[in-house]
C-alpha cells in the first residue's frame, strides 16, 4: 500500500536512478550469463549510465551516490512526492548482441524490485527492455508486466531505427495489451550520428540535437501508422523539452493536408492524433522567464499534454521552486496529479 491513501498524490514523472557498477546484476543473472558477463570482463564495462561522476551534469545540491536515503530525502521528502517514476538508463540497448542484451535488461529490472522498489512504496519503474530486438523486448514486457510497479516501457530517442517502423511494433502490441504507456527519453546509442549531416564536437549539440530526434520519432509513429494500429496506445516523450511541439505540429499539420494521399490511414490531422495519444514531461522546461509568455505557449501546447518531472538529478531542474515562473497551483494541481493519472491507469492503484 501506500505510506497513506491519498485521493490526490503529487507525482514525479522522471526520476533517475543509477546502477554503481554492472557487476550489480551478477545476482540476478543465470549461470550462463553470469559466466559469460564475468569472463568477458562485462561487468567491468562503463555500461551503467552513471552520472554521479560526472558534477557538470548534476544539481551541486544532488550531487553523490545515488543511496535509496538520499533519493528519499532530495527526490521524494522535498517535494511532497507521492508517487515517482523510476528511468534507469542503461547501455543494453547499445548492445549488438540481442541474448546479452536481454539478460542484462531483465537483470536490470529484477535490480530495480529488489534494490529500490521492494524498499519504498512510492517508487513505481518503467520496464527496460532489449529494444534492438523487439521480440525479445516483447518477452521482457510479458514477464515484468504482472508486477504493477512497473508502469511503462522505457525507450530512448535515438537509436539504429526510426520508432515507427513495423519492426518495432511487437513492442507496442503488447505494452497496449498492457495498459503500459512508450516511454521515449532522450538519450542515444551512439551507432550513428544525432545529426543527419554528421557528427557535432561539442555536448551543446548532442543536447540540442535531442528534440530533433524527438520530432523525427513523433512524426515517423504517426506516419507509419502506429496510433492507428494500436488505438489505446500513449507514448510519453521524456527529457524532451516543450517549445518546439507547436511549431513542429503546425508544420505538420501543413504538410498533412498536401500530402495525405501517401498515408491514406492517417485520417485526420497529426496535431489532433498527438493530442489524445502524447504527453510531454515538463523537464528540462525550456520555456522563456516571462510568467506571461510562458503561460501563453502551455495553452498552445495545452495543459492537460504536460506532466511534472524534477528529472533528478540532472542539471536542468535548476528552479529553487519547482514550478516555473507562470505556473500556478491549478496548473500544478493538473500536471503532478490528474494529468499523470490519467497517462499511467496503475497510479491509481493504492497495493
Amino acid at each position: 500500500m501506500l505510506r497513506q491513501a491519498n485521493s490526490f498524490p503529487k507525482v514525479d514523472c522522471d526520476l533517475h536512478l543509477t546502477l554503481p557498477t554492472t557487476g550489480e546484476l551478477l545476482p540476478f543473472l543465470d549461470a550462463y550469463w553470469h559466466e559469460q558477463v564475468t569472463s568477458r570482463g562485462i561487468d567491468r564495462l562503463e555500461l551503467t549510465g552513471d552520472i554521479s561522476n560526472m558534477p557538470a551534469a548534476v544539481r551541486p545540491d544532488w550531487r553523490g551516490p545515488a543511496t535509496l536515503e538520499l533519493v528519499q530525502a532530495r527526490a521524494l521528502d522535498a517535494f511532497d512526492t507521492d508517487i515517482a517514476i523510476c528511468n534507469c538508463l542503461y547501455g543494453a540497448q547499445a548492445v549488438y548482441n540481442a541474448d546479452l542484451a536481454a539478460a542484462l535488461c531483465g537483470a536490470m529490472n529484477d535490480w530495480l524490485i529488489s534494490n529500490w522498489l521492494s524498499k519504498d512504496d512510492r517508487l513505481r519503474a518503467s520496464i527496460i527492455v532489449p529494444w534492438q530486438h523487439a521480440e525479445l523486448a516483447a518477452k521482457e514486457i510479458e514477464r515484468r508486466a504482472p508486477d504493477r510497479r512497473f508502469v511503462q516501457v522505457l525507450l530512448m530517442v535515438m537509436g539504429d531505427a526510426p520508432l515507427g517502423k513495423r519492426s518495432m511494433w511487437p513492442i507496442y502490441a503488447t505494452a497496449e495489451a498492457h495498459g503500459l504507456p512508450i516511454g521515449v527519453h532522450a538519450g542515444s546509442t551512439y551507432r550513428f550520428a544525432p545529426w543527419t549531416n554528421g557528427w557535432p564536437s561539442f555536448r551543446i549539440e548532442d543536447q540540442a540535437a535531442q528534440s530533433v530526434g524527438f520530432q523525427t520519432q513523433l512524426l515517423s509513429m504517426i506516419a507509419e501508422g502506429v496510433f492507428k494500429e494500436f488505438p489505446k496506445l500513449r507514448v510519453v516523450l521524456t527529457d524532451s523539452g516543450v517549445t518546439w511541439l507547436p511549431s513542429f505540429l503546425w508544420r505538420i499539420d501543413k504538410l498533412w493536408r498536401g500530402l495525405r494521399m501517401e498515408v491514406p490511414w492517417v485520417k485526420r490531422p497529426p496535431s489532433e492524433i498527438v493530442a489524445e495519444h502524447v504527453r510531454l514531461t515538463m523537464q528540462p522546461f525550456d520555456g522563456p522567464a516571462d510568467p506571461q509568455i510562458a503561460r501563453e505557449m502551455i495553452e498552445q501546447i495545452g495543459e492537460e499534454m504536460m506532466l511534472f518531472s524534477t528529472d533528478f538529478p540532472h542539471w536542468n531542474f535548476e528552479q529553487a521552486e519547482f514550478a516555473p515562473a507562470g505556473f500556478d497551483a491549478d496548473l500544478m494541481r493538473r500536471l503532478r496529479t490528474e494529468n499523470p493519472l490519467k497517462t499511467y491507469p496503475r497510479l491509481q492503484e493504492t497495493s
